[in-house]
């Protein structure tokens, strides 16, 4: 099989964008509206964006699973409070888990968490609890910057975490380190933001000892690493200077990429650099990147491409693109499993 572990509804119907410009235009005034009832999308409506986008590159690219969650870009925990952002976070949540239902065998779901700046994570676990038990998720995506660009929380590595953490060990299920929307006019929200705080977070799992306390912890970092591949030799000088164990041995037990890179030579390094079995197949369709590289002729997200052209052996791609996977997502394994796949 052909295993996405990174998608996001980009495409949902746009009743879910009106929706949420209403909530928010609505912040200080939430007796105006708008009420969950009011959002009414049929399922031929998600059909429809699933099978004219998402589904119709699959067949295209050759992948044949992807698993979804709510689109990272609106997530945006920064806006209103923990109220605003459980409501929101149900409502994207249910809707990719009526995508998952709509094509078992194309989708599977991973749940957004209800984060709001200043917080406790522990106001997220009734709806991670649901997200598991109701919906099936395989996986879960963890914002550790809900600010939205401010940095303003403490880092992965702090016991303010520590309530997601047991709730992802009781039921081994990994996280993707996904940011949001920046509000912060330094930081470019796909082209800064996001690489930025994958570069921070695998800093934070670094400097610490995270993974004493939680050996069986698992994280995914998106979009290839950030700049981990890139400067792996200034981490692992970093971590020689603060007596910390060989990174395969401190971090690579724990923490995973993905493939998320849209140019054959990001590729090469990730593969070269990071390995195998630390690497997850993924494209992010329809998401940061959507456009037709004029190098090559092909979309720049077609990142299957990208590993069939790499310098791997056929047990490696195999890896890449199902063998990891299961292995990192128990839960996506057991229901494989469970169809016989």
């Amino acid at each position: 099989m052909i295993i996405d572990c990174h998608g996001h509804y980009t495409t949902a119907p746009k009743a879910l964008e009106n929706w949420r410009n209403e909530q928010v235009a609505n912040l200080n005034t939430p007796e105006l509206g708008p009420r969950v009832s009011d959002l009414r999308i049929s399922d031929d409506e998600l059909r429809e964006t699933i099978e004219t986008n998402q589904l119709r590159l699959m067949k295209e690219r050759g992948s044949d699973l992807t698993i979804f969650s709510p689109r990272a870009s609106f997530m945006a925990h920064h806006i209103g409070d923990f109220n605003t952002s459980a409501t929101w976070a149900a409502i994207c949540n249910e809707l990719c888990a009526r995508v998952a239902q709509l094509f078992p065998d194309h989708f599977a779901t991973a749940a957004m968490l209800p984060q709001s700046p200043g917080v406790d994570p522990v106001t997220c676990i009734p709806e991670l609890e649901k997200c598991v038990k109701e919906y099936g998720a395989v996986g879960l995506n963890l914002n550790p910057d809900p600010s939205g660009g401010h940095w303003t929380a403490p880092p992965l590595s702090d016991r303010h975490w520590y309530p997601i953490y047991e709730k992802m060990v009781e039921y081994d299920i990994p996280a993707m380190i996904h940011v949001s929307t920046s509000c912060n006019a330094c930081f470019h929200t796909t082209g800064a933001h996001y690489l930025n705080a994958d570069t921070t977070a695998f800093m934070q799992c670094l400097t610490s000892d995270l993974f004493k306390d939680f050996p069986t912890l698992k994280f995914l970092i998106p979009h290839g690493g950030g700049a981990v591949p890139y400067h792996w030799g200034r981490f692992r000088g970093l971590a020689q200077e603060m007596k910390k164990p060989p990174l395969a041995e401190h971090l690579l037990n724990n923490i995973f990429f993905d493939t998320c890179v849209y140019h054959q030579p990001g590729i090469d390094l990730l593969t070269k650099v990071i390995p195998v079995k630390n690497v997850l197949f993924a494209s992010e369709m329809i998401g940061a990147v959507r456009g037709i590289d004029p190098e090559t002729g092909n979309y720049y997200d077609d990142t299957k491409r990208y590993i069939q052209a790499a310098n791997l052996n056929d047990e490696e791609r195999f890896a890449i693109f199902e063998g990891n996977a299961r292995r990192v997502f128990p839960r996506l394994d057991a229901q494989l499993t469970q169809k016989g796949q």
